[in-house]
């Protein structure tokens, strides 16, 4: 088989949710079936890290697709085409974007509809875009692959799909992400927070990452903080919207959040490590990889209770309402004081991780990409 891929958001040092399942799934794929030919299509130039083997053949075709009327043009035209100069066979989208004018069987993977839920997060054009073309690829799409039963059902229910064409394939977490030793935690809280104890949060910073509950939170928190507590930021500003710098500027504590920036793998596993807590309390999340991250490297877990988290965190993180700021104050305090919880939540985390493997995620998308080669 002639398999081409969308591999636009393979961005070497520019990896995020979407860019590592991609990564991480068609590096094993690719790989393990050697018997099929790979196209990976890319819209500028690629790093040579993402030719993971010999039967995979790298594409540049522009434009750059980084804009709604790109994403039109590259999607419509240049994927068209290319697909056709090819002669593929099947199409595997990973971000879910797909040419409707091609009659290629395809498999589009959709990580979240949180444009439907929550479209005044995004700007005017990405909202039209993203509302007015995924309805049509998800029919358009012999079959969809998503990351959580969550998702499943919200795809079900907002484009009436028929279930029985979409597969859960859940996302894994790098395999670098484990316990680190004291020494390493010190010293790393010293470089990072200047030796004071943290809670730790990373993703974009965008307006769904619920960094506003956060902030309010963590001012609660810290009227009865003994600690002398940080909050440590880790993620590009790309999405930092006026509410978020109000709230932040309005902060009694805001002396004590620090931002990080994005982080490198190394420095993020030893971050995630030394933390009193991760606090990933989004509104909206189709799964959730920082979760996975942290119990992998014995971290405990406070995330929020809809969505897609309560699936992917079980019994083994504190779940709270992302719109109830004293909610996750009182979840922060419980975690920094009773070390019985944290050491139950250690525990079950390191169990509930073994359930999202890359290796795992990989098997269960080849199923799905078999099941459109052979229908």
């Amino acid at each position: 088989m002639r398999i081409a891929v969308n591999t636009r958001l393979l961005l070497q040092g520019k990896l995020e949710g979407i860019g590592w399942f991609t990564f991480e799934n068609l590096r094993r794929i690719t790989v393990s079936h050697p018997e099929h030919e790979f196209f990976f299509i890319f819209d500028r130039p690629y790093h040579q890290d993402f030719i993971f083997s010999s039967n995979v053949k790298p594409i540049v075709i522009g434009p750059q697709a980084r804009h709604p009327i790109l994403y039109f043009i590259w999607f419509e035209l240049s994927i068209k085409y290319i697909l056709k100069k090819i002669k593929a066979d099947i199409f595997i989208s990973p971000d879910g974007y797909l040419s409707l004018g091609t009659k290629i069987p395809s498999l589009a993977v959709f990580h979240d509809l949180n444009f439907e839920h929550y479209p005044a997060d995004l700007p005017r054009a990405e909202r039209f875009y993203y509302r007015t073309f995924f309805r049509k690829y998800a029919h358009k799409a012999s079959r969809i692959a998503t990351v959580s039963e969550f998702s499943k059902r919200d795809i079900v229910g907002q484009y009436g799909i028929n279930p029985e064409k979409i597969d859960v394939v859940y996302n894994g977490a790098n395999e670098m992400y484990a316990p680190i030793d004291l020494l390493v935690q010190t010293t790393t809280i010293q470089q990072f927070t200047s030796g004071r104890p943290y809670f730790f949060f990373v993703g974009a910073l965008h307006p769904r990452k619920n960094l506003v509950n956060l902030f309010r939170a963590f001012d609660i928190y810290k009227k009865t903080d003994k600690l002398n507590t940080v909050l440590l930021i880790a993620g590009a500003r790309k999405w930092w919207t006026g509410e978020i710098a109000e709230v932040y500027e309005s902060m009694t504590c805001k002396q004590d959040v620090v931002f990080a920036g994005r982080l490198e793998t190394p420095d993020m596993l030893r971050v995630m490590g030394s933390a009193i807590a991760l606090t990933y309390v989004s509104y909206f999340e189709g799964f959730g990889i920082p979760i996975v991250e942290a119990f992998r490297c014995g971290t405990p877990v406070i995330t929020s209770n809809v969505t897609s988290m309560p699936e992917i965190a079980g019994e083994a993180a504190l779940l709270v309402d992302p719109f109830k700021p004293e909610d996750i104050a009182g979840a922060m305090r419980s975690i920094s004081t009773d070390h019985t919880l944290r050491e139950k939540l250690i525990k079950a985390g390191t169990e509930r991780a073994t359930l999202f493997t890359w290796d795992k995620s990989a098997e269960r998308l080849w199923e799905s990409i078999e099941k459109v080669m052979k229908p």
